[in-house]
């Protein structure tokens, strides 16, 4: 089972920055290792990494030992996370409709991959299916007070209306247990992942070439256009100045859940 059609336009948005996502990637470290901290991972365990990207995650709980399996939307990124990590068993495939059998994995992680999807019940849904009895979830969303939420709404004002789930239901405990709760019994905690860069110039070239959203929309849009997106896209960064460059607290919430 590879993609779903009705998400063929956002695996193509995803898969737009292909290797250069894993700039994005490492700038995330620091979140990613909480979630497989909290996750606790052990040697031997199957373990699925939904939305891989270049698969920094899977490569990090692999070295732990585990055998892992990391899916996302994106053909190349799916290639680029292959070259990275030729040992690890990355597939393209679709967190609405997973291609693997009931209990098939005794833990999954999803660090701000899950939180995108078109349908979220159907995503959680499988999420509950894939994984045993007894087995272990750990998801990080951004919270919809955070400045990504922020950051998002620069981007929505250079974007058609849209009709989506807000990505941000995720991050919120009340909206996590809607989805979840009836399967897993979930815990909490927030964290604080730091962007450091030189300028927001730097900021801008990282994400629009490296994350798929950013470079789509600036490649979309007439010159003009994309012209005033740059302009606020560094204002927005410009916000987070300080003597050394800038530097951007993103606001996170992890979930750790036990499978009823």
């Amino acid at each position: 089972m590879g993609v779903l059609p009705r998400n063929e336009k956002a695996a193509a948005v995803w898969d737009s920055a292909a290797g250069d996502y894993e700039r994005i990637s490492l700038h995330l470290g620091d979140a990613i290792d909480h979630a497989i901290n909290r996750l606790s991972p052990r040697a031997g365990e199957r373990i699925l990494d939904l939305g891989t990207g270049t698969g920094l995650a899977a490569r990090r709980i692999a070295a732990l030992g585990a055998k892992v399996t990391g899916i996302d939307l994106g053909a190349e990124l799916i290639e680029a996370a292959k070259r990275l990590a030729p040992g690890v068993d990355f597939r393209v495939g679709d967190a609405e409709q997973l291609s693997f059998d009931d209990g098939s994995f005794d833990a999954a992680v999803s660090t701000f991959g899950i939180m995108f999807v078109n349908r979220p019940e159907a995503a959680a849904a499988e999420l509950a299916r894939v994984v045993r009895p007894g087995g272990r979830i750990a998801v990080v969303s951004w919270t919809p007070d955070s400045s990504i939420a922020r950051k998002v709404a620069v981007h929505k004002a250079y974007l058609p209306t849209s009709t989506s789930p807000s990505p941000f239901e995720w991050g919120k405990p009340d909206g996590l247990r809607h989805l979840l709760g009836a399967s897993f019994d979930l815990r909490t905690e927030t964290g604080i992942t730091v962007l450091r860069l030189a300028s927001s110039e730097e900021a801008w070239d990282l994400f629009v070439r490296g994350y798929g959203p950013t470079r789509t929309l600036a490649e979309s849009l007439p010159e003009d256009r994309r012209r005033s997106f740059r302009r606020d896209f560094l204002a927005y960064y410009d916000a987070y100045r300080t003597e050394l460059g800038i530097a951007v607290p993103r606001e996170y919430l992890l979930a750790v859940g036990i499978r009823r």
